[in-house]
């Protein structure tokens, strides 16, 4: 509070002019989406243009200015500069691992992956804090389930509810609906036949595996017993002009169909969108991938405002790492934890900022250089959840979250 203008600004809050934004900032996020792009999007080509970089780092593309003064983003992504008020840019996040399998578990969990366990991410453990709600999972992956999206120690009984691809046509979640020619009062009486058989088995073995399939078997029954997990499901349900504005593609859908999970009482849905991993041929496939996703998380934001959820809702898109800074020689970019861009939105995150930078040629910070596990504190931090609290793997303690800082700018 250095100027007559921040007391100004303060004072606005205070008496009541920013009193919603100041309040929900305060509080914990009741949801959250996680856009992932998976194979690692180029920062050059997105978040973090370098247009006064020769061509073999530049890469084939131009920049456009934001609604943030002084900002410009790639030409890829006109829908993400008009809305950049609504969201937040980290252009100076790094990584410490390479290799796809283990990327993806570090930035999907907050921790670096070793051999002794297997970190639960986000989801999972958000799904054992908070429980589910209104009957339906608490995490959901949208279309399908990627290595990285494991409850790892805490066992089968948090890994993520698969949704299929709602981009298909005729769209139908697979574990909504009881077998051709099996009734329900059938159903009933063989899962209570299970239970039986199981107290049983328990008795000889006790085992972790056992109490997850006993977990899934009953929430599986709970959902296809469930006329709101039905409908929360059904994407038919939206206006066609709503899923147009999405995109008619899977990941689109699959957006609008995470904020419709949201909405119902899902608590972390984690949509994938592939093809990003551009070792050759890297302009063609930016042509192809960006503008999906742009359209798709600018619509999710506006959707989610006009809704009032975005106040509630953390909302991220991160990928397992960025892409080399020159062009290689199939005219692709390789795998680079150097430096990377993500976004976040809602919950209290304030819009409009540019949090970091990389350096001249985009190879690693050149200011603010924040850790995956910095990520990862924030994460749980806006979900309401001690980030930094124990569980135990085969009798050792082990932290959710070992070092990370939560980001102050996204508070």
């Amino acid at each position: 509070m250095n100027t007559r203008r921040d007391i100004l600004r303060i004072g606005a809050s205070v008496l009541g002019l920013d009193l919603p934004r100041l309040l929900a900032s305060e509080g914990p996020a009741k949801n959250c989406i996680i856009y992932f792009q998976e194979g690692g999007a180029c920062q050059h080509d997105s978040f973090d243009p370098k247009p006064e970089q020769p061509s073999e780092i530049r890469g084939s593309f131009g920049t456009i200015p934001t609604a943030i003064p002084g900002v410009h983003f790639s030409e890829l992504l006109p829908n993400c500069a008009k809305n950049l008020k609504k969201f937040t840019v980290i252009r100076s996040m790094y990584s410490k691992e390479a290799i796809h399998e283990k990327a993806k578990q570090y930035i999907f969990s907050g921790s670096r992956p070793n051999n002794a366990f297997k970190h639960p991410v986000y989801g999972s453990v958000v799904a054992k804090e908070l429980g589910p709600r209104n009957g339906l999972p608490p995490f959901v992956c949208i279309p399908r389930r990627d290595i990285c999206a494991d409850a790892g120690f805490l066992g089968a009984a948090y890994d993520p509810f698969i949704t299929g691809d709602p981009g298909a046509k005729q769209f139908k979640v697979q574990d909504l609906s009881l077998p051709r020619n099996v009734s329900l009062e059938e159903s009933a009486a063989r899962t209570r036949l299970l239970q039986a058989m199981d107290a049983d088995l328990r008795e000889m073995e006790k085992s972790k595996l056992l109490e997850g399939m006993d977990h899934f078997y009953q929430k599986a029954f709970d959902l296809v017993t469930s006329e709101s997990a039905r409908k929360a499901f059904n994407i038919e349900e939206e206006p066609a002009s709503l899923r147009d504005r999405y995109g008619r593609n899977t990941a689109g859908q699959g957006t609008l169909l995470a904020r419709r999970l949201i909405e119902s009482g899902v608590r972390l849905a984690a949509v994938f969108q592939g093809g990003y991993d551009s070792h050759g041929q890297v302009e063609k496939s930016s042509r192809k991938i960006f503008p999906v996703f742009d359209q798709a998380f600018a619509t999710l934001l506006e959707d989610l405002e006009d809704r009032g959820l975005l106040a509630s809702t953390l909302v991220l898109v991160i990928g397992e790492f960025g892409r080399t800074p020159h062009i290689n020689h199939s005219a692709g970019r390789d795998h680079w934890p150097g430096v990377f861009s993500v976004a976040v939105a809602g919950a209290g995150v304030p819009g409009g900022q540019v949090i970091g930078s990389s350096d001249a040629q985009g190879g690693a910070p050149k200011d603010r250089p924040l850790s995956i596990e910095d990520l990862g504190a924030t994460i749980y931090k806006k979900m309401g959840i001690e980030p930094h609290k124990e569980y135990r793997s085969n009798g050792r303690p082990v932290k959710m979250n070992d070092s990370g800082v939560p980001i102050r700018e996204l508070f």
